[in-house]
């Protein structure tokens, strides 16, 4: 049963392959801006706005950042990371990634998400929080949709610990959307998504972590 249920896990979140590994055009074009010296902020920006109905031609920033510093990504030269203005061989975070990791198993962080997501072009991809009440007597969570905007509160049942709450409320609300609206959903690093493998299989939706900072 474990076997099978890490395997679904694994057919559940759907890697994507990295972005500009596998469009020659788009990597071509932000390799050349990076040789005059723009920075993935600008790039990103300068893509969305060149090609504001396309999807397929535009990144995510954090995408190029680590297409440049992490090989497994693959896609940009590396030499390139001498363009960026900050000079470093690689990036600095405020809190180290890796100590932080320890606290939940298997994450896949947010640069492993769909350029879709990031940019907003389709509906489906959600942004998740956990908020709890005054003195940690209460807490709710709550969704909101990237694309359209629209916030929806999750009943979390009272009396259960955050791990437990969060993983039955979550999969209530999400596994009741139609396929098209359940895509992704982004968190923190909140330990309260410990389970977010379950709740990967069973609301079929894929969960990303955000960055430490």
């Amino acid at each position: 049963m474990t076997r099978a249920h890490a395997l679904a896990f694994e057919l559940a979140r759907r890697p994507k392959e990295a972005e500009l590994a596998t469009n020659e055009a788009l990597r071509v074009r932000v390799q050349n801006d990076l040789q005059k010296n723009l920075s993935p902020v600008q790039i990103s920006g300068r893509l969305r706005r060149d090609f504001p109905d396309d999807p397929e031609t535009q990144v995510f920033h954090e995408t190029i950042y680590q297409s440049l510093y992490v090989l497994s990504r693959g896609g940009l030269k590396r030499e390139l990371v001498k363009k960026l203005r900050t000079g470093r061989t690689l990036r600095k975070l405020k809190n180290s990634t890796e100590t932080r990791r320890g606290r939940i198993k298997d994450m896949t962080l947010i640069a492993d998400r769909p350029p879709k997501a990031a940019d907003r072009a389709v509906r489906g991809h959600w942004g998740g929080d956990f908020i709890v009440g005054k003195d940690h007597k209460s807490a709710i969570g709550t969704v909101v949709e990237r694309k359209t905007g629209y916030l929806t509160p999750v009943h979390l049942t009272p009396g259960c610990n955050r791990v437990d709450a969060v993983h039955d409320g979550f999969i209530r609300k999400m596994a009741d959307l139609p396929d098209l609206l359940r895509r992704t959903l982004t968190w923190d690093q909140g330990v309260e998504m410990h389970r977010h493998k379950e709740v990967t299989i069973a609301a079929d939706l894929a969960v990303y972590f955000c960055d430490p900072h």
